[in-house]
């Protein structure tokens, strides 16, 4: 089942959405948003599969054809979005490009942010920023959104808590980045909104590419219509989603509706490319000495989409632009 947002106050208006993508119907009978959905998820979920059903067998005459312009993110603000960064060759390489050791406990104990959640850009929705000088990065990652989550989960009871997983931009404005650790007390201004996929998938969508830990099919990131990177988001993923739920879970109870990100997909096998422009510059610093690609500049424009095995996309695209933004 494919599920998405018609842009429509701040919630959205929930849509169930063909296999295809080609065309989406509302269901007000079901539930008014993806959050009220998700709030009841156990009795809701069974009506949204049967109109996912008839939808994708051609029975339903109400459908409409969908434009993703139309789209607000899946949940346009969540109660909670934390991402982790679960790819840890992705840090390590980081690190090795300033100069600077790993801690082991970097490969055993997971890091994860809290991001701002009041407000997502939509999949075809402007990226913002007043000053180009800011670094503005693209972070292609997968994401999970949960239902209610005991606080102390374990691991390995963590796994059923996924109803619905997405594709991430988690825009970073890494020359604003070292300031706001030096001071030790983690992101704000240099983590603005993030974007999110068209359409949020249930995991039997994803059939055997899903395992019920990683998603086992390459992220694909294209800049300015050149390809950009193709990582596998099920190689190299230190951490899994279970794992990733259950770290952010240890000391509080999650509410249906939480999205856990991925981080940054990274392959060792650097022939994959990467899903952000960081990971490229660091690799340009270990061999040439110094960055030779630039962060985005205004007009720049960055998709990020994942296809099935036969080439369809899956959770339609993330499309965006850097724009300038002007204070009123």
């Amino acid at each position: 089942m494919k599920l998405a947002s018609l842009k429509h106050g701040r919630d959205g208006e929930l849509l169930v959405v063909a296999r295809d993508l080609s065309c989406a119907v509302k269901v007000p009978n079901c539930a008014a948003t993806l959050q009220a959905a998700l709030d009841d998820w156990a009795r809701v979920e069974p009506q949204l599969q049967e109109v996912s059903r008839r939808l994708n067998a051609g029975e339903r005459t109400d459908a409409f054809t969908l434009d993703p312009l139309m789209l607000a993110s899946p949940l346009p603000r969540a109660y909670q979005w934390a991402d982790g960064s679960a790819y840890v060759n992705h840090v390590e390489l980081v690190r090795q490009a300033r100069g600077a050791a790993m801690p082991e406990s970097f490969w055993t104990d997971p890091l994860m942010y809290q991001g701002g959640s009041d407000g997502f850009y939509g999949p075809r929705e402007d990226i913002l920023a007043a000053s180009e000088e800011w670094g503005v990065d693209f972070e292609a990652e997968v994401a999970v959104v949960t239902d209610d989550v005991p606080m102390g989960v374990a691991a390995a009871a963590a796994g059923p808590h996924i109803k619905l997983l997405m594709l991430v931009n988690d825009v970073s404005l890494r020359n604003l980045i070292p300031g706001e650790l030096a001071k030790g007390f983690g992101f704000f201004q240099s983590k603005p909104a993030s974007a999110f996929s068209p359409t949020a998938l249930t995991p039997d969508e994803l059939g055997e590419a899903w395992d019920g830990a990683k998603v086992h099919l390459p992220l694909r990131v294209w800049l300015n219509e050149e390809p950009f990177g193709q990582p596998n988001a099920g190689v190299d993923m230190t951490f899994d989603f279970p794992q990733l739920i259950a770290h952010a879970a240890r000391t509080r109870r999650l509410s249906a509706g939480t999205v856990i990100g991925s981080g940054t997909v990274s392959n060792t096998d650097r022939s994959q490319g990467a899903c952000c422009l960081a990971e490229r510059r660091m690799l340009e610093v270990l061999t040439h000495g110094a960055a030779r690609t630039p962060y985005l500049r205004f007009g720049d424009r960055v998709r990020i989409e994942m296809l099935d095995a036969a080439g369809r996309s899956l959770f339609g695209a993330i499309d965006q632009r850097l724009r300038e933004y002007r204070a009123q």
